[in-house]
């Protein structure tokens, strides 16, 4: 019987923390999925990494170096998906355990072909930043299609069907491609088949390759600041330097001692955070 989720892992020479997304995957509440672990000329500890999980849903893909962003080997591994619906997880990110759980009834309506949850962007110093992005308005959803993607792809679902009816990654870009899958899903019917959850249900990192503090869609390094007095410290306020660990390995720490009351107490921060955002810009307007 096929899985009803096909979740998409692609990774290069990121052996240090693509355990943690496969282990934040393989914690989801809803088990009816596969993991297809894409690998992109990885000449590190990868494939070991992989194999001590020993879970039959994970299918690991050893390919060659692809150009780019490995959009050649992520087409190569969605053509043997078997799920109904795409989901997918950069090496560096995490799903909370009930992800699947929480977006799959949206596609419950036919007319849906794509859904997203709240983005949450992590520093790492573990200042949680919730992004407030509803392309269900007109004007967001025209910024989206022409001039920012601000939605990380670990938040987004989308059917299978769509790879069929509006093409794979496109290969002959050298990045974005994500972006302009998304607008190739999207732009044909105005958003109309589009469907927004707006809980935070993952955690999108700092890639290793970006630096400073623009290393997401703007207004990121100001909300940064806002995060910073929201709360006065919690589950989203990690401390890092002193511990000298990976920001990911202090996070699933969390998660995995508290799977249920650690989101819960996340995704309350993350509220609270946008109650600050939203009273700071009345109060920048008002001036």
């Amino acid at each position: 019987m096929s899985p009803r989720f096909t979740i998409l892992l692609p990774t290069h020479d990121r052996a240090e923390v693509v355990g943690y997304a496969i282990r934040s995957t393989l914690a989801q509440t809803d088990p009816d999925f596969e993991l297809l672990v894409v690998g992109d000329g990885c000449t590190d500890g990868t494939a070991d990494v992989v194999a001590s999980f020993g879970d039959p849903r994970i299918r690991w893909f050893d390919f060659d170096k692809a150009p780019g962003f490995v959009y050649a080997n992520r087409n190569r591994a969605l053509a043997e998906a078997r799920g109904d619906l795409i989901g997918f997880i950069a090496h560096d990110d995490l799903l909370l355990p009930d992800h699947l759980e929480i977006i799959g009834p949206a596609f419950d309506d036919d007319r849906v072909e794509w859904a997203y949850t709240r983005p949450l962007w992590m520093d790492d110093e573990g200042r949680a930043v919730p992004f407030a992005v509803d392309l269900r308005r007109a004007s967001e959803f025209r910024r989206f299609l022409t001039e920012v993607n601000s939605v990380p792809a670990s938040c987004i679902v989308h059917r299978r069907a769509c790879l069929e009816a509006y093409s794979y990654w496109p290969e002959e870009i050298p990045a974005s491609g994500d972006w302009e899958l998304w607008r190739r899903i999207l732009g044909p019917s105005d958003g109309a088949n589009l469907a927004y959850v707006p809980i935070p249900t993952t955690i999108h990192f700092r890639a290793a390759w970006r630096s400073g503090r623009g290393w997401g869609p703007p207004p990121l390094d100001l909300w940064l600041d806002a995060a910073a007095g929201a709360t006065d410290g919690g589950a989203a306020t990690q401390p890092t330097a002193a511990e000298d660990r990976l920001i990911q390995a202090i996070t699933w720490g969390r998660i995995e001692a508290d799977p249920v009351g650690w989101p819960a107490r996340l995704r309350a921060e993350a509220r609270e955070t946008i109650d600050r955002i939203a009273w700071e810009t009345g109060l920048e307007l008002s001036r």
